[in-house]
């Protein structure tokens, strides 16, 4: 035998020996792999704008995690389930297809349903799952069982301050000689979908124990609204204080206000959630000037909490746009994640990560989030999430409440004047 082949071989051996004593000196744990994250998102349909957020939020996060070597050497890819408009059918598809695939770790949303009912979906499979909407609906189906639900936590708070926080807002402009309330009177309008009708009818109880009048109270069905003529023609003729519309889809929203402000009435306008969408001042451009609305578990952009513009910077510069609620949202449940997943180790531990989910404490973009476990939804007030106002001009968002936080103050719509 050629003695250059032998000595060619011998080399060739050595070599692979020291390689596989390297490999197993390495630091990277032996199960470290892929760890599929789902998605379930409104990527087609009324609620597009919202889905894409979701996205761009957690593959932001995903590929920062990704950059900086993963987590105990797991890397991560998002994987989508499209819920398109929401529906039932729809909704269980998505559900059904991302829980059936075993390397799917971790589940996350916005929101997928409106009424939650997946949930039931994720304690059946022991899938880890973040939400952060319709958190009515989320207490309604955890709180009577909280141990049977420990799969699931809600980023947003209790909807009561919702509920009740729109009135006192308005009540306190006026004290303070902002606003004048000649008649208290207020026009609701809403659509026919569980986030919009818990909200509106929760709103209408305070105002009127409030000693308000509801002067319109009207709902229509849930989708693409184009024309709101018929409705704002009844605000017109008994002209309130104060008109609200819960109708959370951004064309929808920007709608109402292009057709209301083609007759305006001295009238306070709040509009639900709609506002924080960057397709709603896309749609609506100067017009929106002066525009309020509010958000829990939105960005709390405060020198007091400089976290949310840390990350709101880092995803316009990602993105070239803004974020709204749902960009920043879930690019911070993706982190609570990953904390969970760094304490663990074990991707595939669902019991272990479950639990160290419910046991985040930690400075977020909308404040610090804890979890309530009587009900899993993240903890409201001023030392935890707020609920804050925020009025539109030039295109910009100001935070005008709570004052611990407020970035500026509110200025009189340019109607009302």
């Amino acid at each position: 035998m050629n003695s250059s082949f032998v000595t060619s071989k011998r080399l060739r051996g050595a070599l692979m020996a020291t390689a596989l004593t390297a490999l197993a000196m390495s630091p990277v744990p032996a199960f470290a792999d892929v760890v599929k994250i789902g998605l379930l998102a409104p990527l087609t349909g009324p609620a597009a704008a919202d889905g894409q957020e979701y996205q761009r939020g957690a593959q932001m996060a995903i590929d920062e995690m990704n950059a900086a070597g993963g987590v105990g050497g797991h890397t991560f890819e998002l994987v989508t389930g499209d819920v398109k408009d929401m529906s039932s059918g729809n909704v269980t598809s998505a559900v059904e297809r991302l829980i059936g695939d075993p390397d799917v770790h971790f589940m996350l949303t916005g929101y997928a349903s409106l009424t939650n009912f997946e949930i039931d979906n994720m304690a059946e499979a022991e899938m880890p799952y973040m939400l952060a909407a319709t958190s009515q609906q989320t207490r309604d189906i955890i709180a009577p069982e909280p141990d049977k639900y420990n799969c699931c936590w809600s980023w947003t708070p209790s909807f009561d301050a919702y509920n009740t926080d729109v009135t006192s807002f308005v009540e306190k402009l006026a004290a303070d000689g902002k606003v004048t309330l000649p008649n208290k009177k207020v026009a609701i309008v809403s659509s026919d979908n569980a986030y919009s009708k818990t909200i509106s009818e929760g709103m209408k109880k305070t105002f009127t124990e409030k000693g308000w009048t509801i002067t319109v109270d009207e709902i229509v069905p849930f989708g693409e609204v184009t024309d709101w003529r018929s409705i704002l023609a009844k605000v017109r003729a008994d002209v309130p204080d104060v008109v609200i519309n819960t109708d959370y889809l951004p064309g929808n929203s920007a709608s109402f206000l292009n057709q209301f402000l083609e007759q305006p009435t001295k009238s306070l306008v709040f509009l639900q959630y709609a506002p924080s969408v960057p397709e709603f001042i896309q749609l609506t451009k100067e017009k929106s000037n002066g525009v309020i609305y509010n958000l829990l578990g939105g960005p709390l952009v405060s020198p007091k909490n400089p976290r949310a513009e840390e990350v709101g910077n880092k995803f316009k510069e990602k993105y070239g746009v803004e974020s709204g609620t749902y960009g920043v949202a879930l690019y911070e449940i993706m982190n609570v994640y990953f904390d969970a997943l760094k304490k663990v180790g074990d991707p595939s531990d669902h019991a272990a990560i479950m639990k160290a989910l419910g046991e985040t404490d930690k400075q977020t973009v909308a404040g610090r989030l804890k979890f309530d476990p009587a009900t899993h939804l993240a903890m409201q007030g001023e030392d935890y999430i707020p609920i804050t106002f925020f009025q539109i001009w030039d295109g910009e968002r100001t935070l005008i409440s709570p004052e611990k936080y407020a970035t500026g103050e509110f200025k009189l719509q340019p109607w009302m004047q």
